[in-house]
């Protein structure tokens, strides 16, 4: 098995990447942190007094961009699912609620539903116009 050079742990804005060892006597995997990479703003900060090589800048360039794609994609995926989930929803609303449950859920479903219906007519408005 041929290990990576870098291994990025992921986090919540981007990743610690850490360069993996195998060439020590032990044969055992050593990871030593060499940046933090921000995937919001692109940053790359080496860690502590490091100098990165410019093989691991772009190594951790091509993995925020490898990164920043992926979120996009799912964003939009869960915006399929959250399509998909709404159409559940009317489904229960329509055969399976009862009183109590309705009543529970229709005040918080109409102002979402409101609230995101308004935004979508504003934006698509948004685009209609710089057409």
């Amino acid at each position: 098995m041929t290990l990576p050079e870098l291994y990025f742990r992921v986090r919540e804005n981007g990743a610690v990447v850490f360069r993996v060892d195998t060439e020590n006597r032990q044969r055992r995997i050593d990871m030593e942190q060499i940046a933090v990479a921000n995937v919001r703003n692109g940053d790359i900060k080496p860690h502590g007094d490091r100098t990165l090589t410019e093989g691991e800048k772009l190594a951790i360039q091509d993995w925020i961009s490898d990164r920043q794609a992926l979120l996009a994609q799912r964003d939009v995926d869960d915006i399929h699912r959250a399509v998909d989930h709404l159409n559940l929803t009317t489904q229960w609303a329509q055969s399976k609620a009862t009183d109590d449950q309705l009543e529970s859920v229709t005040d918080a479903l109409l102002l979402a539903m409101h609230d995101l219906r308004n935004v979508l007519v504003r934006k698509k408005a948004d685009r209609l116009a710089s057409k």
